[in-house]
């Protein structure tokens, strides 16, 4: 039954796609460029950080990028466009903004982040009110409604080794269609293996994208940064995707972890969670939480904690960096020419 349903979810993605492209008057292109960053697979690629990355890189290069998102799982979705930042002070909260764009919009200050169904109407927004020059839409791959000058998919070795689409499958569309993008950026891979995911899936151009977790803080107030060697047990807790990453990582950086607990991804914490996550802390016998940047999001809402929280960021390199930088540059630069 579920492959029978995941032959026709992946038709009709294929369909639509196809669609899309015999009908460009459907699309919209907005005055200064846009970068997508995207996948074919649902959840946990670390499209968020790539974004991240990429918007400090434009900054670098005397850019003023926007962040244009859907805002998914937002409890208060309005009409038209929300401002979460618009590039000097954060607007929104978790419930206008969505987890992911709010995490955005503090992890990038100086960058305006915009949500809303129609990402045109986000950009149009962008260049005339905060004079952005290049738009970062984030999960952008599907979204065929905005043209975009440069596509960017993230892939991963599941991805190719399993390429099933929905319910059956994690696949959002056919692995080909993957070939759509400007390059891939390889996930979860050693190094040598990288080319011959990309070879799979058949894109010349391919990168590779190195996660690990960076330095913990205290959330709540901020104070120093943390590290694993201190010794305290902990309890890690993530509403992410892939949970287990997160929780595997952590061990081999070095925490003591007394024990886990996995919520759905963009789960939205309550006071019941918050009593469940208090009750498994003193089982465990930890002295603290451990959670994402994401999660974070989520349970701030609900301070004051009765326990405290130490936040790890996942940061992100995409390599070799030298060249993907030269690389996007020339490309935004040969797009602004045109």
């Amino acid at each position: 039954m579920l492959n029978s349903a995941s032959r026709l979810y992946g038709a009709a993605a294929r369909a639509r796609r196809a669609w899309y492209a015999r009908h460009p008057e459907a699309t919209r292109r907005l005055r200064r460029p846009v970068i997508s960053v995207g996948n074919v697979a649902v959840g946990g690629s670390g499209k968020t950080p790539v974004v991240a990355r990429l918007a400090r890189m434009l900054l670098e290069a005397g850019e003023r990028p926007s962040v244009l998102s859907r805002g998914y799982a937002r409890r208060r979705s309005e009409d038209g466009v929300t401002v979460v930042s618009d590039g000097c002070s954060v607007l929104a909260d978790v419930d206008r903004a969505g987890d992911e764009p709010l995490m955005l919009a503090r992890a990038l200050p100086a960058v305006p982040v915009l949500v809303g169904a129609d990402r045109y109407l986000g950009g149009v927004l962008a260049e005339r009110r905060f004079g952005c020059t290049v738009h970062l839409l984030d999960d952008g791959f599907q979204h065929f409604a905005l043209a975009r000058d440069l596509d960017l998919v993230i892939v991963s070795p599941e991805d190719v080794e399993r390429p099933v689409t929905l319910p059956a499958g994690r696949l959002r569309e056919p692995l080909d269609a993957a070939r759509a993008a400007h390059a891939l950026i390889v996930a979860g891979t050693r190094e040598e293996e990288t080319a011959a995911v990309a070879a799979k899936v058949g894109v010349e151009k391919v990168f590779r994208l190195r996660r690990s977790l960076g330095r913990a803080r205290l959330a709540e107030p901020v104070r120093d940064l943390l590290t694993p060697a201190e010794g305290t047990r902990v309890l890690a807790v993530a509403a992410v995707a892939r949970p287990q990453g997160f929780f595997t990582a952590l061990a081999v950086e070095g925490w003591t972890l007394a024990g886990q607990m996995a919520f759905a991804d963009h789960h939205r914490f309550t006071q019941a969670d918050v009593h469940r996550v208090l009750a498994a802390l003193h089982d465990a016998r930890a002295g603290m939480v451990v959670t994402t940047e994401k999660d974070l999001v989520r349970l701030q809402p609900l301070e004051p904690l009765p326990f405290p929280v130490a936040v790890v960021p996942l940061e992100v390199s995409i390599e070799p960096e030298d060249e993907f930088r030269a690389w996007v540059l020339d490309r935004l630069r040969a797009s602004v020419r045109n």
